[in-house]
């Protein structure tokens, strides 16, 4: 696969547990990923699932992909999106 064709996704997924949130990036399909937190990939997925998808951004490369995801994981990230996606 020609990775220039790969579609990057930052996304920020609710759990509908306990409200807490995770932010990541794929380059896989976006409700591939959630599905994935969903059947619970890890332990903290499988301790907080089920999950909806709350938030998502796509990107053309992995290096600005990786940069908002760390934004999103910030303080003023943070901000961001509670103003976006109240809860």
């Amino acid at each position: 696969m020609d990775r220039n064709n790969i579609m990057f996704t930052v996304y920020v997924i609710r759990s509908l547990k306990n409200g807490k949130r995770y932010v990541g990036f794929t380059s896989k399909g976006i409700e591939q990923r959630v599905s994935e937190h969903n059947r619970g990939c890890n332990k903290w997925a499988r301790e907080n699932r089920p999950f909806r998808l709350i938030y998502k951004e796509f990107f053309e490369n992995e290096k600005d992909a990786r940069h908002q995801e760390r934004f999103l994981k910030s303080g003023q990230g943070r901000k961001f999106i509670n103003n976006k996606i109240p809860r």
